[in-house]
């Protein structure tokens, strides 16, 4: 299971703990009323008539030992069940987070801060999320951000920093102050916003927040049935444990050699830094974007496209069609699928390069390891007619897979 405990191993180390103690303190119980028993039938055998204030002192001295054995006895009980309880308190809080869309909880939240923390509202289906949507190739979106910052109104012209996905910006104060951003992440927002590879604010970020409340409370369940405590890092026999649970609920049969292969390979692309764990952020944002494939139709994916990640992959697509015919191929449409996970170095960028930009796969990005070059080369000999609708459509889960900010890939490409 590796070396790292998760939270659900604590859990369960703590459970055994309380049971064994629990059971030590039951045999305390027992064993003075036994002596109880035995000493005062001796004093009323002895004494005769004045047997009684005997049997009475005797059974105060005994009832006072048995308590003070009890206490003795309870307080390991009473460290263990407290322990418990804060851990059972702590997972009902996350699991509240996680229904109401917040994913993680930053330290800095603990706090109290003068700026309060949006209330996220989950959407809604319609009716006409499934119909085709018409998105022109010619005609680009070219979204304006907005003039002022999103949390306290307020305009102060370059000290603002936009969304990559949205229009909204933001002062770096107003978040901090708002506490929904960790030192970390606020750091990495002032490096990138103002860059080609940009910033994802705590909306865009977090994809969790596109599920419905019926298709979250079925992620909640198959993780409740799978014992996956919410905020816990995964270990690889974990992802595997909970992948193969999921196919047998949903198939009645077990994980093939070559699924568990996927599987692992998608746990690397999860874990680029080589941890040997994955962070919750990205399993729960993995396990959306599984959701989002299952429930939601490409049309309905679409519709959820920012202006922005519309323009951009109108960019992705004119940049393949060099004959102008609006006609690329199959395999072009992949590798450019793969281009969304690209973060281009940082220290190379510069604010006035257009955010649609898309560089090649770099050797060191999370896409270039050797089995996906020999898949590249497959795809090269894919030559079937793509349209751009249809590209639009195919790439619709990617572009919104790799909003979030972690440079983990969310959506690992079949081998």
């Amino acid at each position: 299971m590796g070396v790292l405990m998760s939270k659900k191993q604590q859990v369960e180390k703590v459970q055994k703990c309380s049971i064994v103690v629990s059971a030590f303190k039951e045999g305390l119980k027992d064993r003075p009323t036994v002596a109880s028993t035995g000493q005062t039938e001796d004093v009323v055998t002895e004494n005769g008539e004045g047997s009684a204030e005997g049997s009475n002192q005797t059974n105060t001295d005994h009832a006072e030992q048995k308590e003070k054995d009890n206490k003795q006895g309870s307080l390991p009980a009473q460290q263990a069940s407290a322990l418990l309880r804060e851990e059972n308190k702590a997972n009902q809080e996350a699991w509240g987070r996680l229904r109401d869309g917040k994913g993680v909880e930053p330290e800095d939240l603990k706090k109290s801060h003068q700026l309060t923390p949006p209330a996220f509202v989950r959407p809604k289906r319609d009716v006409n999320d499934d119909k085709p949507v018409d998105v022109p190739l010619g005609q680009r979106d070219q979204p304006v951000n907005d003039e002022m910052c999103d949390v306290c109104e307020v305009w102060t012209a370059d000290d603002l920093f936009p969304c990559r996905m949205c229009t909204r910006v933001f002062h770096d104060g107003c978040l901090r102050e708002m506490g929904y951003l960790s030192t970390e992440a606020l750091q990495e927002m002032r490096e990138t916003a103002h860059t080609t590879s940009g910033w994802s604010c705590y909306y865009c970020d977090n994809v969790n927040l596109l599920l419905t409340e019926e298709e979250m409370y079925s992620l909640m369940e198959t993780f409740k049935q799978c014992k996956i405590i919410p905020e816990s890092c995964l270990v690889s026999d974990e992802l595997l444990q909970y992948r193969h649970f999921v196919t047998k609920q949903l198939f009645d049969r077990d994980l093939t050699d070559e699924e568990e292969e996927e599987v692992l390979a998608q746990f690397a692309a999860l874990d680029p830094e080589k941890k040997g764990q994955i962070e919750w952020s990205d399993f729960l944002y993995h396990e959306t974007l599984s959701v989002l494939q299952k429930f939601r139709t490409e049309n309905s994916l679409v519709r959820i496209l920012t202006a922005k990640e519309r323009d951009r992959a109108r960019a992705v697509f004119q940049s393949l069609d060099q004959d102008k015919d609006g006609i690329i191929t199959a395999g072009e449409a992949k590798r450019a699928q793969t281009s969304w996970f690209y973060k281009i170095n940082k220290e190379s960028q510069s604010c006035n390069v257009s955010i649609s930009h898309v560089g090649p796969i770099s050797e060191s990005s999370p896409a270039s390891s050797s089995s996906e070059r020999s898949r590249d080369k497959a795809m090269e000999n894919d030559n079937r007619p793509a349209t751009w609708n249809n590209f639009l459509r195919e790439s619709a889960i990617y572009i919104l897979a790799a909003r979030p900010n972690s440079s983990a890939m969310h959506i690992h490409l079949p081998l």
